[in-house]
């Protein structure tokens, strides 16, 4: 990156990082049952809702607890369950219309990153009834209330429940961007870990890592503070004791509960901190692949560390120390590369692959491009790139075509 690119970069981080102070930053109130909602809604006056997940979701009859729920206290709710696994500008618009043809008064998002992520945004197109998804592309763009909001998530990864950003793919360009901004925050997360217990052993596996990836991000990243440093360090110790676990037996509620807490602390984290390239990488593998999120931020994760070299080694070494890979005495550099071999063997354990199918070369210089208009001059990576060097993280997770022998 030219010296000029990388003063900007560098001043709009700093001028972020002193202004993190005055910034409506806030917490959701934490409950630990679907059992709960209908009392924080009524304390609302809220007696008509929306909620917001996907078709697998609610034809398994995971929602059946929240609908029995919400009957019980006389609260009506309308469904929309078209989510796609990365949510689209048409499933905002779709929801939209039937929250406002059915009166509803606030938003559930029931379901994965996905679901919350397009309730977030629902509820900004309810806000800004006047301004289209793509121009709230970035930071601040929101701006105005939302209506209520409830995340229940059913996998423990995303930390879409506590964060201020939501992730939406232009359906015309197959291009995947962030929306962030405070009144995106959920009033209400549920931390329920029996809403986790039917999750595939991929996604469990998937998402988890996704936790790690945004654990690891902002602590790593120039744009931290006391809390985030602690929230992302416990949450990379909750994943390396728990998510193993929760994968090989989904019925350990031990292991999900814990899951649960380390994205939400992750997600609090990054929040405040920001991801890095690994996620605008991410990001751009979605939108122009379906590529889902949780598997490529697994896969991307040690060749960005990497990439990162000696520059990360300190806090590398704080990370390893949390998962128990590393001690006070162990050198910095040896922690980094210890810290990687961890990813990459819990990756194998898990049965997550080093490589990406179905990639196209010919694609990378405009998905680079889309991942550095994204990350700079927003994330506070430890070194800087530009859309060139960005480029080679897809060469490094290109699947290499498999030779086809004839007689």
């Amino acid at each position: 990156m030219r010296l000029l690119q990388k003063l900007y970069c560098r001043g709009f981080q700093a001028g972020l990082r002193l202004a993190l102070p005055f910034l409506p930053y806030r917490s959701p109130r934490i409950l630990s049952s679907v059992q709960e909602i209908p009392q924080c809604l009524l304390e609302k006056h809220i007696t008509n809702v929306l909620v917001v997940t996907d078709g697998f979701l609610h034809i398994s009859g995971m929602l059946e607890p929240l609908k029995q729920a919400l009957k019980s206290q006389g609260i009506s709710y309308t469904v929309y369950d078209e989510v796609t696994p990365n949510p689209t500008i048409l499933n905002v618009e779709l929801a939209r219309e039937r929250y406002l043809q059915n009166g509803c008064q606030g938003l559930i998002g029931f379901g994965g990153g996905s679901s919350i992520d397009c309730a977030k945004a629902v509820g900004a197109r309810i806000a800004r009834p006047n301004k289209p998804i793509p121009k709230m592309r970035g930071i601040l763009q929101v701006l105005l209330p939302i209506p209520y909001l409830i995340a229940v998530p059913t996998t423990a990864g995303t930390g879409s429940e506590t964060t201020l950003a939501t992730v939406i793919t232009d359906d015309k360009n197959a291009h995947k961007f962030p929306i962030n901004d405070f009144p995106l925050i959920p009033k209400v997360a549920v931390l329920d870990p029996e809403m986790t217990r039917s999750l595939p052993k991929h996604m469990t596996s998937t998402t988890g890592m996704d936790a790690l990836t945004h654990a690891i991000e902002a602590y790593i990243g120039q744009t931290t503070t006391r809390q985030t440093r602690s929230d992302a360090l416990e949450a990379a110790r909750l994943v390396a004791e728990n998510l193993e676990t929760a994968y090989a037996d989904g019925d350990n509620m031990t292991a999900r509960a814990n899951m649960l807490r380390a994205a939400f602390l992750a997600g609090r984290a990054f929040s405040k901190s920001y991801v890095g390239y690994c996620h605008a990488v991410a990001h751009s593998l979605g939108g122009r692949y379906h590529t889902p999120h949780g598997l490529a931020n697994a896969v991307l994760l040690p060749y960005v560390l990497e990439a990162y070299g000696s520059a990360i080694d300190r806090k590398a070494k704080d990370i390893a120390i949390a998962m128990g890979i590393a001690d006070a005495q162990t050198p910095p550099d040896q922690a980094r590369k210890a810290l990687i071999a961890r990813i990459r063997q819990m990756n194998r354990d898990m049965n997550i692959p080093e490589k990406l199918p179905n990639l196209c070369p010919e694609d990378f210089p405009a998905l680079a491009r889309n991942a550095h208009r994204e990350a700079n001059p927003l994330y506070p990576v430890p070194v800087l790139m530009d859309a060139k060097q960005l480029e080679q993280f897809y060469f490094d997770v290109l699947e290499e075509p498999h030779e086809v022998h004839t007689n």
